[in-house]
């Protein structure tokens, strides 16, 4: 990939990602008979913000904080801003895919009851799609320090 192209594709996530955040992830309602909500990542912290605040600020920093700061510490190497890629940037990423994996549990969770009901939004896929493309991105980066792709040593 050409470098160039990969940067414009991981400045395009700080623009994509606030974007996804508000996207419906989930539409969810307690029985068939009633409307179904939707539930954005937003909408979900801050509904977990009422009723646990710890939890809520553990989904921000995966779903927020860590696939923002793994996309603009990418930029800073891209740049040429940093030496070489900081060990921790890989990381970042899993901590990001961990907030996917929550909701695909919740999603588990909701249907094994069988009161609730509950259909996966676009918004879902959508920020999977970027999640996985900020991973690509990244090992698809070379480190300036050893002159070679991949994040692993």
């Amino acid at each position: 990939m050409n470098a160039k192209w990969a940067l414009y594709a991981n400045l395009s996530l700080l623009v994509l990602f606030p974007l996804v955040w508000a996207a419906p992830l989930l539409r969810a309602g307690l029985l068939p008979l009633f409307g179904l909500a939707e539930i954005s990542v937003v909408s979900g912290i801050g509904a977990l913000w009422e009723e646990a605040p710890v939890l809520a600020v553990l989904v921000a920093l995966f779903a927020l904080v860590a696939p923002y700061a793994k996309t603009l510490t990418l930029a800073a190497v891209q740049l040429g801003w940093l030496q070489e890629k900081p060990v921790w940037l890989t990381w970042l990423g899993r901590l990001a895919m961990a907030d996917v994996f929550l909701i695909a549990l919740y999603i588990v969770a909701i249907k094994g009851v069988g009161l609730g009901r509950v259909e996966v939004a676009w918004g879902l896929y959508a920020f999977t799609a970027l999640i996985i493309l900020s991973l690509v991105l990244t090992y698809l980066t070379p480190d300036p320090a050893r002159g070679k792709q991949g994040a692993l040593p």
